[in-house]
């Protein structure tokens, strides 16, 4: 008997526009976020293994948070979800305008409410990813996750600007004021999630036993190879979440707020335009090319920033580095669901974004004692990582076909390779 697949539902365009709106709201957060939470650290005299604790646990918690994304998105609802995720990073802002203890943030971070990062996706952006690609094939996908990643980091880098503009955060005290404007920002984003309509849910979400997400065994290893490669590079960058990069700007070279988010706003926009660019440059080259041969020039230059010696060489070096760095984060986005049907993409998504999120807090754990034996070391240990895991992608992923035929232009040089599953190495 012949099994025909039912038509490809489309994301009605307001879906689409409602899931951007609240990405960007989400963008504003984070971006205001990482100065805050940064500049405020600095200034209680939180460091070592405090410092640690408060970067793992908001990494850490981002990555519980995922898990339950993986676990009840598609069975419970992803609308559900969505909203209850802003509602918490509303939540969130409440309490730190109380100026909680050092150890109540971890709690918090915990619990997947806050961000560390200004371009900061966070457990809902594995939602997000695969309401957008339910509508689209390549090429249109890929141009699609451009214009996401661009929107979030517009918005963080604007939310950066705001931060430092505000003045916050001066001594330390009466500054739980300056956590005040999270609030607003996640009932926007819950709004707009409200919003969305019965077309972004998957078909078979709600139906009591029924696995709505569901990949081959071929497609579960190549998912969980890449899902170790991105563990990887995710356990590099955890050395340097933006929170720390504000923490180092003011401890090294005595940057004030308006400096660091004025740093931020000019790394924000370059990594926007270069998001938009790489769709185009995936278009041409190949996704895994345009991943893998712009981010190994970057982390080079991340390792580069531990060694600058003055504010203006520091701020620099990031603002380049920034030009390549994200690139990767569209292409990589889009290939991801290319490897897998689209009953498996809330799966995929989830564990290859769980992967990134459960590498981090590692990372970031040990940020504040590598700080401590070198001020600039957590960016020279972030770029070699991040280096080998480039170096390590090409290497098993080159000749892996991506199955997904309707791609003919954005996954040309990937198609033409063979075979489809992995060779062991």
């Amino acid at each position: 008997m012949t099994v025909v697949p039912p038509a490809r539902a489309r994301v009605p365009s307001h879906d689409t526009s409602m899931v951007l709106l609240a990405r960007a709201a989400r963008g504003l957060g984070s971006g205001y976020l990482a100065v805050v939470l940064g500049v405020d650290l600095h200034a209680r005299g939180v460091a070592g293994l405090r410092l640690g604790l408060v970067l793992g646990a908001i990494v850490g918690g981002a990555a519980l948070a995922l898990l339950a994304v993986r676990r009840f998105a598609d069975r419970a609802g992803r609308r559900r979800l969505y909203v209850a995720g802003h509602l918490a990073q509303a939540a969130a802002g409440v309490v730190l305008s109380l100026e909680p203890a050092w150890w109540v943030l971890v709690v918090a971070g915990l619990l997947g409410t806050l961000a560390s990062e200004a371009n900061d996706a966070g457990p809902l952006g594995a939602l997000e990813q695969v309401m957008l690609a339910s509508a689209l094939s390549e090429p249109a996908r890929l141009r699609a996750f451009g214009r996401y990643g661009a929107i979030g980091a517009a918005a963080g880098s604007l939310g950066s600007l705001a931060a430092g503009a505000i003045g916050l955060v001066g001594s330390g005290a009466g500054a739980g004021v300056a956590f005040l404007p999270l609030i607003p920002l996640g009932v926007l984003g819950a709004g707009a999630a409200v919003r969305l309509s019965a077309s972004v849910e998957h078909v078979g979400a709600g139906a009591t036993g029924s696995r709505a997400d569901v990949l081959d065994a071929t497609t579960r290893t190549t998912v969980r190879r890449l899902s170790g490669l991105f563990a990887v590079d995710a356990f590099g960058s955890g050395f340097t979440v933006q929170a720390f990069v504000a923490y180092w700007l003011a401890r090294a070279f005595d940057a004030s707020p308006l400096q660091i988010g004025v740093i931020f706003l000019v790394v924000g926009l370059v990594q926007t335009g270069s998001m938009l660019l790489a769709s185009r440059l995936g278009e041409r080259f190949g996704l895994l090319r345009t991943m893998v041969f712009t981010h190994l020039p970057s982390n080079a230059l991340l390792a580069a920033v531990g060694f600058a010696p003055n504010l203006a060489v520091a701020a620099t070096a990031l603002c380049l580095r920034s030009s390549l760095s994200q690139m990767d984060v569209p292409t990589r986005t889009a290939y991801v669901m290319a490897l897998v049907p689209p009953s498996g993409r809330t799966r995929a998504a989830s564990t290859t974004g769980l992967a990134r999120l459960v590498g981090r807090p590692v990372g970031a754990l040990l940020t504040g004692s590598v700080a401590t034996l070198a001020a600039g070391g957590p960016f020279v240990v972030a770029g070699a990582l991040k280096a080998a895991y480039d170096l390590s992608l090409w290497a098993w992923f080159r000749r892996v076909r991506l199955p997904d035929a309707a791609a003919p232009s954005a996954t040309s040089h990937e198609s033409r390779e063979a075979p489809d599953a992995l060779d062991d190495p």
